[in-house]
């Protein structure tokens, strides 16, 4: 990804996302788990490579061009992620980014934002991590207000694989928060969302929505 960013060639990255796009075909693969556009924000973090920059504009340019790339090939999607503040790998699953909203704003949704205007991506991945003490699995602002009711978003929400595990995150407040399918799913996960509904805790309405 950060080789990719380095041509500053949109076009050339559209061509390398058809290319990908057909190579989905060839596989019966629907959803892309990529692009990865995460910021640069610490030279140590254990997945750079996949991200394509320091810089907010590029990211989301690139990541846009790569949706638009793969999308051009009828019943494929890409899979943009990790939204939002997923900056490092080490202990990615239990840090809590603390940030401003002129930072959150300015630099770590900036290429989300970009990135589903630009190209209506098929899918979002919520990442594993907090943000201002809220796990981002949970936080009904920014997959909800931010992502859908801000940006337009109207495509399918998923969490990082086993995100909502009981360390990490409710999986039953995942779903009225804004995911629509929690990974890998487990029998556990589908108890704890039935109770909940069962109690009033969250709507079945909730559910309708996500399964819609």
């Amino acid at each position: 990804g950060t080789l990719l960013a380095q041509s500053w060639d949109v076009e050339l990255i559209k061509r390398v996302g058809e290319m990908i796009g057909h190579e989905m075909e060839l596989f019966n693969v629907t959803l892309w788990l990529a692009p990865g556009m995460n910021i640069h924000r610490n030279p140590l973090c254990g997945r750079n490579f996949e991200y394509y920059s320091e810089d907010p504009l590029l990211a989301g340019m690139m990541a846009a061009a790569m949706t638009l790339g793969v999308q051009k090939v009828p019943g494929c999607g890409t899979t943009i992620k990790h939204f939002a503040c997923n900056n490092q790998e080490d202990n990615r699953m239990g840090s809590d980014s603390i940030l401003s909203e002129r930072a959150l704003r300015e630099i770590y949704l900036k290429g989300f934002e970009i990135a589903v205007k630009e190209s209506h991506p098929g899918a979002v991945m919520s990442s594993y991590n907090k943000v201002n003490g809220k796990y981002v699995n949970n936080s009904y602002r920014l997959l909800t207000q931010v992502l859908r009711n801000e940006w337009g978003f109207d495509g399918l929400v998923m969490t990082d694989w086993f995100a909502t595990g009981r360390k990490y995150g409710d999986p039953a407040h995942a779903i009225a928060s804004g995911n629509d399918l929690i990974m890998p799913g487990s029998s556990g996960t589908v108890d704890d969302i039935v109770k909940a509904v069962s109690k009033g805790i969250i709507l079945e309405e909730d559910i309708k929505r996500s399964a819609a």
